[in-house]
């Protein structure tokens, strides 16, 4: 399967994960991340053996001391990482809630109400973090995610994601809710700005290439940033 088809298919996946995950109830997201959060404190050592992977091509490759810090974990890091997953876990829960509502002259009652957006493609660089924190995200709101992650922290995110992947199912993630991209080519970022069929809503994070290719290419809302502003 050439790369587009590939994409096509992360995409049609995620939709009907999304149609899923949009239902449950806060009680059952809850304890979906909890179950990710105690999965990533299991997968340790199989994390970390990942990221050394890409710690040491990062080295031989010369990228830059700053840049590896950012793709470094370590026992401390991926506590906090998990930590991070409880701490959404505890938040409100934001689907349902009732922004405004209102009654016409004519007597029609009218509620302003958040509802999951769907499918959310978030492409980001070298923090593995990332990984975590945005499918997190997504999952709390009700929301299938498709990620693309850096080149260089390739490995970490498929172990972060296989931790993802496999805590949330014990507790009842719906399957593909968390996908993720599994080829560094950079023609996967244009495939993914083309997917207005399946994903709903775009989220690059990184440098001025990065968002300015995703800006030009995308065929779905996107939510960008600046310098540091959205």
């Amino acid at each position: 399967m050439d790369l587009a088809n590939q994409m096509l298919d992360l995409g049609r996946r995620a939709r009907a994960a999304a149609s899923a995950l949009a239902l449950l109830p806060s009680e059952q997201k809850n304890a979906i991340l909890r179950a990710i959060a105690e999965e990533i404190d299991a997968r340790e050592s199989a994390i970390l053996a990942a990221n050394a992977q890409d710690v040491a091509a990062a080295q031989r490759n010369g990228l830059a001391g700053a840049m590896t810090d950012r793709l470094t974990l370590n026992p401390e890091r991926l506590q906090g990482m998990a930590a991070s997953v409880r701490h959404v876990a505890a938040l409100p829960d934001p689907v349902g809630e009732v922004i405004r509502e209102w009654t016409q002259p004519n007597g029609f009652h009218i509620s302003k109400v958040r509802v999951p957006i769907g499918v959310i493609g978030i492409i980001y660089e070298s923090r593995p973090n990332v990984t975590s924190d945005s499918a997190v995200l997504c999952v709390k709101t009700g929301n299938a995610s498709i990620l693309r992650g850096g080149s260089e922290s390739i490995h970490s995110n498929l172990a972060i994601a296989k931790a993802l992947q496999h805590g949330g199912a014990k507790a009842g993630l719906p399957a593909d809710s968390v996908l993720l991209v599994p080829q560094t080519d950079r023609k996967a970022v244009r495939h993914m700005a083309q997917m207005d069929r399946y994903i709903d809503l775009i989220v690059p994070r990184g440098g001025d290439a990065l968002i300015e290719t995703v800006v030009h290419h995308a065929r779905m809302p996107v939510i960008k940033h600046a310098h540091g502003l959205c």
